[in-house]
Formats: structure tokens, sequence, C-alpha cells
């Protein structure tokens, strides 16, 4: 007999698989009957990494031999079937890999399950709670508890940092930064970098930029993409936005485990001057308030 928590997440992850109808154009160009076209590079890349082997045998974990009943609908073709959701196209669409935003994020999902259906805001679901969960146990590097609050707290070499104004300004050509998501303590659905909330951060052009990115927050998935345009005013961000910089861009890590709490790494050289924003790109977060300004200048 499965637990609520694990029908929620089979629940949530069906979802997501029978939206994959219409994910070609979010996952790459399509090929015949709009299947997704792998590509070698691709294949090589993501699919050889202890991320696809840990994916294929969690979802394994989840579905068992109920995959086929739970995700099986002929009117969804293969893309409804837990072969596809196991699949490297599938992985792809979940993560994201080597195709920009996951296509779960990026508003493909059908509109009865958006607004006030199962994905959206009209009941409280949070999809970042059901990736949290499925992605808790994801390969990569972790850092503790005890790490991320110092982390969340330290001033960054070569910084100046103002809590009246609510900013951190590097005036050095390489710039290292640690950012939080969600930290206990503090505001739900924001982020904490050098003891600030949300703070403006401003850099050099042509700063070399590497940011540390943990999510704290124990029960949801978080992200983190620096971008141009007033992306936090959707409830999908992705559909309108890109990454401002090569590089600028983590799309989402899962909830903290025993082990400790996920943490990637962006890197990326600060080239234009201009305004952009850095918010969470997981469905509704940067509406709840995981945003911020980045300067460029």
């Amino acid at each position: 007999m499965m637990t609520r928590t694990q029908t929620m997440i089979l629940a949530g992850a069906a979802v997501i698989a029978a939206a994959g109808i219409g994910a070609g154009a979010a996952i790459a160009a399509s090929g015949s009957a709009g299947r997704p076209a792998a590509t070698a590079s691709a294949s090589a890349a993501a699919y050889s990494s202890p991320g696809y082997s840990w994916y294929h045998s969690m979802m394994n974990g989840y579905y068992g031999n109920s995959g086929s009943a739970m995700m099986g609908s002929s009117s969804y073709g293969s893309y409804g079937s837990y072969g596809w959701m196991m699949s490297q196209a599938g992985y792809r669409w979940m993560t994201g890999s080597g195709t920009g935003s996951p296509g779960w994020m990026t508003g493909i999902l059908p509109s009865a399950m958006m607004g006030n259906g199962m994905m959206g805001t009209g009941n409280g679901t949070d999809p970042g709670k059901i990736m949290g969960r499925l992605w808790a146990n994801a390969p990569g590097p972790r850092v503790s508890t005890a790490q991320a609050i110092a982390l969340g707290s330290q001033v960054p070499s070569g910084a100046q940092v103002s809590n009246a104004a609510d900013t951190i300004t590097f005036t050095t050509s390489t710039v290292r930064l640690t950012i939080l998501a969600s930290p206990s303590g503090g505001p739900d659905e924001t982020f904490r970098a050098a003891g600030l909330v949300n703070p403006r951060i401003i850099v050099p052009a042509g700063a070399q930029v590497t940011i540390q990115f943990v999510n704290a927050d124990s029960d949801t998935a978080h992200g983190l993409i620096i971008t141009a345009g007033d992306a936090a005013a959707t409830w999908m961000p992705m559909m309108t936005v890109r990454p401002a910089f090569t590089g600028s861009a983590l799309w989402f890590l899962g909830n903290p485990i025993a082990s400790g709490m996920h943490e990637g790494t962006l890197t990326f050289t600060a080239t234009t001057p201009g305004t952009y924003q850095y918010l969470c790109p997981v469905p509704g977060h940067a509406q709840k308030g995981m945003t911020g300004t980045f300067t460029v200048r």
C-alpha cells in the first residue's frame, strides 16, 4: 500500500509525463510525429553521466510494475507511457539537459493542470514540492546545514555590503558569491546572500562571476537564473525569457537529506552592462518573492 506522500509523487510525475506529448519544442527539434529528436552529442554528454543512471533507478523505484498502469494512457501514445518517462528523452524533458529549461517549467502542461488545476495555484500545489521530493537523492555536491548557515552570512571577498541599501557591490574583476534558497530563520520563498534577503548585486562589466547556489529549503526544489526582462511577473518565467549570459542558469536542486543540502555552481562572464533579474525559475516562485536585481556596470 502506498503512502499519501508516495501517491502524491506518483500522481505529480504522471501529470508531468503525460504532458510530454507537447514537449517536443521544449526538448529539442522535433522528429517525426512531433517526437523529440535526441542528438548524438546530447546523448553522449547527458546519458552516460551518473545523473541519468540515478534518474533511471529512481523512476524505476517509484513506478516499478505499476508504471504502465499509471502512465500508459493510449491517448498520449508513447509520451504517456512508463517507457517514455524512463527514456533519455524523458530525462531530458525533466532536467533540461542540453536543451535549456526543463519541459515542466516552460508552460506546456495542459491548461486543466495549470491555474486552478493540479499543478497551479488554485489548490495550493507547488510543482517545486513534487520535484523536490523526486530529486532529493540526486547525485551531486552537498553542504552541511552548519556550512550553509555560515555561507549565507559570509561577506564575499572584494565586496562591499550595505545592510541599509540591501546591496552587495563588487569592484573586482573576479566575483565569487554564495546564494541560499529559502534558508530557515528568514522569509520563505526568498534568497539569502551575505546576510541580506534578495539583495541587489552589482558587478563590473567583464567580471568573471562564480555563484555557489545552495537549496536550503527543507521541502521544495529551487533554482537560480539571471535573466533580462520582467520575468518575475509571470507564473512560468521560462515561457518568455532565457539566461542573460551563457552559464547563468541552474534550473533546480532537490530537497536536502541527512547527508546535506544540494549545491551547484553558476559560472559566467558579465559581458553587457545593464540591469537584470535573478530569480527562481520553478513555476510560481518568483511571483512569491524569489527574485532580486543583478546590475552590471
